[in-house]
Protein backbone atom coordinates (compact mmCIF):
# COMPACT_ATOMS: atom_id res chain seq x y z
CA UNK A 1 0.00 0.00 0.00
CA UNK A 2 1.87 3.20 -1.55
CA UNK A 3 2.28 6.22 1.00
CA UNK A 4 1.45 9.39 -0.27
CA UNK A 5 3.01 12.75 1.13
CA UNK A 6 1.47 16.35 -0.79
CA UNK A 7 0.24 19.74 -0.45
CA UNK A 8 -3.55 19.59 -0.20
CA UNK A 9 -6.81 21.38 0.28
CA UNK A 10 -9.82 20.14 1.41
CA UNK A 11 -12.50 20.56 -0.98
CA UNK A 12 -14.92 18.12 1.02
CA UNK A 13 -15.68 17.08 4.52
CA UNK A 14 -17.99 15.00 6.08
CA UNK A 15 -18.36 13.16 9.51
CA UNK A 16 -17.77 9.36 9.22
CA UNK A 17 -18.18 8.43 12.79
CA UNK A 18 -18.21 10.40 16.75
CA UNK A 19 -14.37 10.65 15.82
CA UNK A 20 -13.37 10.39 12.57
CA UNK A 21 -14.03 11.90 9.39
CA UNK A 22 -13.82 11.59 5.70
CA UNK A 23 -11.98 14.11 3.33
CA UNK A 24 -11.90 15.03 -0.11
CA UNK A 25 -8.53 16.49 -0.55
CA UNK A 26 -7.61 18.23 -3.98
CA UNK A 27 -4.11 17.55 -3.88
CA UNK A 28 -0.84 19.08 -6.02
CA UNK A 29 0.55 16.07 -7.55
CA UNK A 30 -1.97 13.15 -7.10
CA UNK A 31 -5.09 14.54 -7.86
CA UNK A 32 -8.22 13.64 -6.00
CA UNK A 33 -7.85 11.83 -3.15
CA UNK A 34 -10.95 10.85 -0.65
CA UNK A 35 -9.47 9.58 2.65
CA UNK A 36 -10.81 8.69 6.25
CA UNK A 37 -9.22 10.49 8.81
CA UNK A 38 -9.45 7.81 11.60
CA UNK A 39 -10.13 9.57 15.27
CA UNK A 40 -9.26 12.87 13.48
CA UNK A 41 -12.16 14.94 16.07
CA UNK A 42 -10.78 13.35 19.03
CA UNK A 43 -8.84 15.70 21.32
CA UNK A 44 -5.98 13.14 22.62
CA UNK A 45 -1.99 14.82 22.82
CA UNK A 46 -1.64 12.01 20.24
CA UNK A 47 -4.00 12.88 17.54
CA UNK A 48 -3.64 16.60 18.38
CA UNK A 49 -0.06 15.89 16.79
CA UNK A 50 -0.88 13.58 14.29
CA UNK A 51 -3.88 16.21 12.64
CA UNK A 52 -1.99 19.42 13.65
CA UNK A 53 -4.45 22.34 13.52
CA UNK A 54 -7.13 19.96 12.06
CA UNK A 55 -9.22 19.37 9.14
CA UNK A 56 -11.17 22.09 8.21
CA UNK A 57 -13.09 22.73 4.50
CA UNK A 58 -10.69 24.99 2.47
CA UNK A 59 -7.89 24.58 4.85
CA UNK A 60 -4.21 23.94 3.11
CA UNK A 61 -2.14 21.97 4.68
CA UNK A 62 0.65 18.82 3.78
CA UNK A 63 -1.27 15.13 4.00
CA UNK A 64 -0.33 12.18 4.46
CA UNK A 65 -2.01 9.07 3.28
CA UNK A 66 -2.09 5.40 2.41
CA UNK A 67 -4.01 4.44 -0.74
CA UNK A 68 -5.08 1.15 -0.36
CA UNK A 69 -5.63 0.05 -3.93
CA UNK A 70 -8.73 -2.06 -2.99
CA UNK A 71 -10.45 0.73 -1.79
CA UNK A 72 -12.00 4.08 -3.27
CA UNK A 73 -10.88 5.80 0.80
CA UNK A 74 -7.08 5.80 1.04
CA UNK A 75 -6.16 6.42 5.47
CA UNK A 76 -5.06 10.36 5.87
CA UNK A 77 -2.80 9.41 8.92
CA UNK A 78 -0.78 12.95 8.84
CA UNK A 79 -1.94 16.59 8.86
CA UNK A 80 -0.05 19.60 8.85
CA UNK A 81 -1.88 22.87 8.38
CA UNK A 82 -0.26 25.44 6.42
CA UNK A 83 -3.04 27.79 5.67
CA UNK A 84 -6.54 27.91 7.54
CA UNK A 85 -7.69 30.61 5.16
CA UNK A 86 -9.10 32.33 8.24
CA UNK A 87 -10.41 35.61 6.22
CA UNK A 88 -13.17 33.37 4.62
CA UNK A 89 -14.84 33.74 8.31
CA UNK A 90 -15.07 36.96 7.96
CA UNK A 91 -15.95 38.03 4.60
CA UNK A 92 -19.64 36.18 3.75
CA UNK A 93 -19.28 36.67 0.00
CA UNK A 94 -15.82 35.65 -0.20
CA UNK A 95 -16.52 32.35 1.31
CA UNK A 96 -19.49 31.51 -1.26
CA UNK A 97 -16.97 31.89 -3.82
CA UNK A 98 -14.50 29.76 -2.28
CA UNK A 99 -17.42 27.35 -1.82
CA UNK A 100 -18.31 27.20 -4.96
CA UNK A 101 -14.53 27.34 -6.51
CA UNK A 102 -14.31 23.77 -4.36
CA UNK A 103 -17.84 22.71 -5.16
CA UNK A 104 -16.43 23.17 -9.12
CA UNK A 105 -12.90 21.20 -7.99
CA UNK A 106 -14.71 18.09 -6.71
CA UNK A 107 -16.87 17.56 -9.19
CA UNK A 108 -15.15 18.48 -12.35
CA UNK A 109 -11.61 16.49 -11.37
CA UNK A 110 -11.60 12.57 -11.26
CA UNK A 111 -10.04 10.86 -8.67
CA UNK A 112 -6.41 10.10 -8.85
CA UNK A 113 -6.20 12.18 -11.63
CA UNK A 114 -3.71 15.10 -11.68
CA UNK A 115 -4.26 18.26 -12.66
CA UNK A 116 -1.50 20.73 -10.86
CA UNK A 117 -3.15 23.63 -12.82
CA UNK A 118 -5.96 23.23 -11.21
CA UNK A 119 -4.69 23.22 -7.57
CA UNK A 120 -2.50 25.63 -8.11
CA UNK A 121 -6.01 28.62 -9.26
CA UNK A 122 -7.61 27.05 -6.19
CA UNK A 123 -4.49 27.70 -4.11
CA UNK A 124 -4.28 31.38 -6.09
CA UNK A 125 -7.78 32.43 -5.72
CA UNK A 126 -7.70 31.31 -2.00
CA UNK A 127 -5.24 33.68 -1.33
CA UNK A 128 -6.35 36.52 -3.57
CA UNK A 129 -9.56 36.44 -2.39
CA UNK A 130 -7.89 37.09 1.08
CA UNK A 131 -6.19 40.12 0.00
CA UNK A 132 -9.77 42.22 -0.97
CA UNK A 133 -12.13 44.44 1.01
CA UNK A 134 -13.58 42.82 4.19
CA UNK A 135 -17.14 42.70 4.62
CA UNK A 136 -19.37 42.27 7.81
CA UNK A 137 -20.87 39.17 7.19
CA UNK A 138 -24.33 40.11 9.02
CA UNK A 139 -24.73 42.90 6.02
CA UNK A 140 -27.63 41.84 4.18
CA UNK A 141 -26.37 43.61 0.80
CA UNK A 142 -23.51 41.37 1.24
CA UNK A 143 -25.75 38.02 1.81
CA UNK A 144 -28.31 38.82 -1.14
CA UNK A 145 -24.95 38.65 -3.35
CA UNK A 146 -24.36 42.36 -4.34
CA UNK A 147 -21.00 42.92 -4.26
CA UNK A 148 -19.25 45.98 -5.48
CA UNK A 149 -15.82 44.46 -4.87
CA UNK A 150 -13.89 44.07 -7.92
CA UNK A 151 -10.85 41.82 -6.51
CA UNK A 152 -13.30 39.21 -5.96
CA UNK A 153 -15.14 38.63 -9.21
CA UNK A 154 -11.35 39.51 -10.64
CA UNK A 155 -9.87 36.46 -8.99
CA UNK A 156 -13.19 34.22 -9.98
CA UNK A 157 -12.70 34.90 -13.24
CA UNK A 158 -9.13 34.38 -13.42
CA UNK A 159 -9.94 30.61 -11.47
CA UNK A 160 -12.69 29.38 -13.67
CA UNK A 161 -10.73 30.48 -16.63
CA UNK A 162 -7.70 28.49 -15.27
CA UNK A 163 -9.51 25.59 -14.31
CA UNK A 164 -11.43 25.88 -17.77
CA UNK A 165 -8.22 25.53 -19.45
CA UNK A 166 -6.52 22.63 -16.91
CA UNK A 167 -9.33 20.51 -17.46
CA UNK A 168 -9.59 20.40 -21.42
CA UNK A 169 -12.25 22.32 -21.78
CA UNK A 170 -10.79 25.87 -23.49
CA UNK A 171 -14.06 27.64 -25.60
CA UNK A 172 -13.22 28.93 -29.09
CA UNK A 173 -13.42 32.83 -28.87
CA UNK A 174 -11.39 34.16 -31.59
CA UNK A 175 -13.43 31.95 -34.74
CA UNK A 176 -17.16 30.77 -34.74
CA UNK A 177 -16.98 27.55 -32.73
CA UNK A 178 -19.50 25.22 -34.50
CA UNK A 179 -18.75 26.84 -37.97
CA UNK A 180 -15.02 27.94 -38.15
CA UNK A 181 -16.02 31.18 -39.93
CA UNK A 182 -14.70 34.24 -38.37
CA UNK A 183 -16.82 35.86 -36.08
CA UNK A 184 -18.50 39.33 -36.82
CA UNK A 185 -16.80 41.78 -34.35
CA UNK A 186 -19.20 44.77 -35.32
CA UNK A 187 -22.28 43.06 -33.88
CA UNK A 188 -23.44 44.33 -30.79
CA UNK A 189 -23.90 41.11 -29.39
CA UNK A 190 -22.30 37.55 -30.27
CA UNK A 191 -23.38 33.92 -28.30
CA UNK A 192 -22.11 31.00 -26.88
CA UNK A 193 -22.83 27.37 -27.60
CA UNK A 194 -21.96 25.22 -25.22
CA UNK A 195 -22.09 21.87 -27.29
CA UNK A 196 -19.99 23.79 -29.54
CA UNK A 197 -17.58 24.77 -27.15
CA UNK A 198 -17.33 28.71 -27.44
CA UNK A 199 -18.13 31.31 -29.16
CA UNK A 200 -20.57 31.83 -31.93
CA UNK A 201 -23.31 33.91 -34.11
CA UNK A 202 -25.97 34.81 -32.32
CA UNK A 203 -28.92 33.91 -34.61
CA UNK A 204 -31.23 33.34 -31.53
CA UNK A 205 -31.42 29.79 -31.32
CA UNK A 206 -32.27 27.76 -28.49
CA UNK A 207 -28.68 25.74 -28.29
CA UNK A 208 -26.44 29.29 -27.61
CA UNK A 209 -26.68 32.14 -24.86
CA UNK A 210 -26.62 35.87 -25.71
CA UNK A 211 -23.57 37.46 -24.65
CA UNK A 212 -22.67 41.24 -24.86
CA UNK A 213 -19.49 42.33 -26.34
CA UNK A 214 -17.91 43.21 -23.06
CA UNK A 215 -18.03 39.85 -21.67
CA UNK A 216 -16.39 38.51 -24.97
CA UNK A 217 -13.90 40.96 -24.02
CA UNK A 218 -13.21 39.99 -20.46
CA UNK A 219 -12.96 36.41 -21.60
CA UNK A 220 -10.09 37.18 -24.41
CA UNK A 221 -8.08 39.32 -21.86
CA UNK A 222 -7.92 36.79 -19.06
CA UNK A 223 -7.12 33.99 -22.27
CA UNK A 224 -4.55 36.68 -23.49
CA UNK A 225 -2.63 37.38 -20.10
CA UNK A 226 -3.42 41.20 -21.11
CA UNK A 227 -5.00 42.20 -17.28
CA UNK A 228 -8.68 42.83 -16.50
CA UNK A 229 -8.01 45.69 -14.60
CA UNK A 230 -9.87 48.26 -16.84
CA UNK A 231 -13.24 46.20 -16.87
CA UNK A 232 -16.03 46.72 -14.46
CA UNK A 233 -17.38 45.05 -11.47
CA UNK A 234 -20.66 43.79 -13.59
CA UNK A 235 -18.73 43.14 -16.65
CA UNK A 236 -16.74 40.85 -14.51
CA UNK A 237 -19.41 39.40 -12.71
CA UNK A 238 -21.19 38.48 -16.14
CA UNK A 239 -18.14 36.99 -17.71
CA UNK A 240 -18.22 34.51 -14.24
CA UNK A 241 -21.83 33.71 -14.92
CA UNK A 242 -20.94 32.88 -18.66
CA UNK A 243 -18.26 30.46 -17.33
CA UNK A 244 -20.42 28.79 -14.36
CA UNK A 245 -23.30 27.77 -17.15
CA UNK A 246 -21.14 26.53 -19.15
CA UNK A 247 -19.69 24.77 -16.05
CA UNK A 248 -23.34 23.37 -15.86
CA UNK A 249 -23.54 22.18 -19.40
CA UNK A 250 -20.80 20.01 -18.86
CA UNK A 251 -21.45 18.29 -15.79
CA UNK A 252 -25.51 18.32 -17.20
CA UNK A 253 -26.66 19.71 -13.64
CA UNK A 254 -26.70 22.71 -11.25
CA UNK A 255 -24.57 22.65 -8.30
CA UNK A 256 -26.14 24.60 -5.19
CA UNK A 257 -22.83 26.57 -4.95
CA UNK A 258 -23.93 27.92 -8.25
CA UNK A 259 -26.86 30.23 -6.66
CA UNK A 260 -23.86 32.02 -5.33
CA UNK A 261 -23.38 33.71 -8.73
CA UNK A 262 -26.57 32.43 -10.87
CA UNK A 263 -29.08 34.81 -8.50
CA UNK A 264 -27.02 38.48 -8.77
CA UNK A 265 -28.22 40.74 -11.98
Amino acid sequence: MPTIKDNAICVRLMDWSETSQVVVMMTQSHGKVSAVAKGAKRQTPSTLAKFSGGVELLTAGEAVMIVKPSSELANLIEWNLVDAHWHLRDNYRAFELAMYAADLVHHLVHDHDPHEGTFAALRDLLRQIGSTQIKNPDDSAAKAGSSSDLGLMAALVRFQWALVVDLGFKPVLEADAQTGETLNESAATLAFSASAGGLVADTGASDRWRVRRQTVDVLRAVAAETGIDRFDEASLRRANQLLCVYFRAILDKQLPTMDALLRER
